[in-house]
């Protein structure tokens, strides 16, 4: 199972992965049997616009049982997120 979360990015990143998975809430994509290639080439168009556009945040996570964990994680970008004050502890609100 590949599953990609993309926070404020643009139309063109939601249109591509639309295509290619499928969208089971918003910015939230699946593909249950997703090939190593395919998902290589997801992954080189995700990093190519990211880095054009320097905007939002996508991490993709997948199932690999030579990884610690067994489970892959690709990040880009940070979510939007601030320092919320409550009642003197400093807490990280994501936005």
């Amino acid at each position: 199972m590949t599953v990609v979360v993309t926070v404020n990015v643009e139309g063109r990143f939601r249109g591509f992965l639309a295509s290619a998975m499928l969208e089971i809430a918003p910015g939230v994509y699946t593909s249950p049997q997703m090939t190593d290639g395919i998902r290589r080439r997801v992954w080189e168009v995700l990093s190519r616009w990211y880095y054009e556009l320097r905007q939002g945040a996508i991490v993709m996570t997948w199932r690999d049982s030579t990884a610690v964990g067994e489970q892959q994680i690709l990040t880009l970008g940070e979510a939007p997120k601030e320092i919320v004050d409550a009642d003197g502890v400093y807490l990280v609100k994501y936005s």
